[in-house]
């Protein structure tokens, strides 16, 4: 996105112009950096910079951010050219705040200079590592957690070259840090990933043995790295140009930066962090001994019944997740896959009612001033899927129970795969099984029975135990053929 011919541009020089009220809190370049952000994308920039920059304005410290984008230069660029400082903008229906944010001690981007990267994860003044690189990142299979490595992770493991991979960076971070022994350090995933922590773990030691590293430095990675597991919680959709319009109407100066996000915001964080970390919960966050109940009340009752507005929603034409959420009776659904089958699935937090939450959920959703595109929230099914939708089912079944509207969002999943949507309009599967899941869906019979035969035997995102349910194939071939049939909308009529 060019800048506009004429504009003034974030950056330092342009602080003392802003209102008073849009000010960072930080201004980048006094605070020493202490972390190293991996996945310099919005939510990253709308969520754990914000309450980093609000720990720091609180409580001090050198906890300034390194945020380094795997591949996005431009993103990198954007930011260098802005001295490091972009704005976020929180909507709802009746209110707009923007604020600057200097979190930001520094930005690189990985593709370009990956041993610089790793020399910073070998630093000892950076002590907390976090990540939010979407779940394909991890390479692990979604259903098992085991580590599925593609060629360019095998070189990185295997061969001495600058690493590409997100696990390569890593892996040789570690390995740089363990040589040096540059003290303790916590890899924190923000991922939507399940025990995201222990997945990390099990990323980084599976990759570790992967590449035949000695016993001492096993041993070092066991005592001197924390991976402590998180919920992290904020609706931040994609930025648009009329995103970036209005940060200029707010700030009065163009930040090609800007994000905008819901007022909502959660982060939950097991306290694991042999290095230290910033006073993250004086700015707002939970500290606990274990975000399992937190991380499963998000994964369950929030994005998968996202996942199950965006796919039903994008069969039906609708644009946003909020647009869909207009579809008669589509609520009414929502409210019975939370109460029906989410909340009967886990045991939640202690205090926390798996209903009402769903009802903030909705709530959520329906706030019109966030315009989270359906298409959005349906890329990476089948990363997404199983700890959103079918651990759900599997819980459920084990426990002797129905998972009925469970099988409606794999059904619907389903559908939104084969490609076209109700009007007859194409449909964009990005997915990183894409290839996989159409040459499944190619070789079936032309049947609802068919494709619901082909999808659950992707083993490496169907857990076992769901793919062999007979009950669960049954209803999710009748969703099916439904949906096949007679379309979202009649469907959804008929469910209720």
């Amino acid at each position: 996105m060019a800048v506009t011919v004429g504009a003034s541009r974030l950056g330092l020089g342009a602080v003392r112009r802003l209102p008073a009220e849009a000010r960072p809190l930080v201004r980048p370049g006094t605070v020493p950096a202490g972390v190293v952000h991996l996945g310099l994308g919005a939510f990253h920039r709308a969520h754990q910079a914000v309450y980093t920059e609000q720990a720091i304005g609180l409580a001090g410290g050198d906890w300034g951010i390194i945020g380094v984008a795997p591949r996005n230069a431009a993103v990198v660029a954007t930011l260098a050219a802005q001295d490091n400082l972009f704005s976020v903008s929180t909507l709802s229906a009746a209110d707009k705040r923007t604020r600057v944010v200097g979190a930001l001690a520094g930005v690189r981007l990985a593709a370009a200079d990956p041993q610089a990267v790793v020399a910073l994860l070998a630093d000892p003044a950076i002590r907390v590592v976090t990540l939010t690189v979407t779940e394909k990142a991890y390479q692990l299979d979604p259903a098992a957690g085991t580590l599925r490595p593609d060629p360019d992770l095998v070189a990185d493991l295997t061969i001495d070259r600058p690493p590409t991979t997100v696990p390569g960076l890593l892996v040789r971070g570690l390995l740089a840090r363990a040589a040096a022994d540059a003290g303790p350090i916590a890899l924190v995933s923000c991922d939507n990933l399940p025990a995201n922590g222990r997945r990390l773990r099990g990323l980084v030691t599976q990759s570790l043995a992967y590449a035949g590293t000695p016993r001492r430095v096993l041993d070092w990675v066991e005592a001197q790295v924390g991976f402590p597991g998180t919920m992290v919680d904020r609706i931040v959709p994609a930025s648009t140009p009329e995103t970036l319009a209005a940060a200029h109407r707010a700030l009065g100066v163009e930040d090609l930066a800007a994000v905008a996000a819901e007022p909502y915001t959660q982060w939950v964080i097991e306290d694991d962090f042999p290095g230290g970390r910033p006073a993250w919960d004086r700015a707002g966050a939970v500290l606990c001994a274990d975000a399992g109940p937190w991380e499963r009340l998000k994964l369950r009752a929030l994005n998968g019944v996202h996942s199950a507005t965006a796919y039903l929603g994008a069969l039906a034409g609708c644009e946003t997740i909020a647009d869909a959420l207009a579809l008669p009776h589509l609520d009414t659904v929502l409210r019975r896959l939370i109460a029906e089958d989410v909340a009967a699935s886990f045991a939640p937090p202690d205090g926390v009612d798996v209903v009402g939450y769903g009802e903030q959920v909705l709530e959520r959703f329906g706030n019109p001033a966030i315009r989270h595109r359906t298409l959005q929230v349906a890329m990476d099914g089948s990363q997404k899927l199983p700890q959103r939708i079918l651990h759900t089912v599997a819980d459920l079944r084990a426990a002797g129970r129905p998972a009925r509207w469970a099988a409606l969002v794999v059904a619907a999943w389903i559908r939104f795969a084969q490609g076209t949507a109700d009007d007859g309009r194409s449909l964009p599967l990005d997915d990183p099984l894409a290839e996989r899941i159409r040459a499944a869906l190619a070789a079936a019979p032309q049947t609802p029975a068919g494709a619901v035969d082909a999808v659950l035997g992707l083993d490496e995102v169907v857990p076992p135990e769901v793919a062999a349910d007979g009950q669960v194939r049954a209803d999710v071939v009748a969703w099916l053929t439904d949906l096949h049939h007679h379309g979202v909308r009649a469907t959804l009529a008929g469910a209720v």
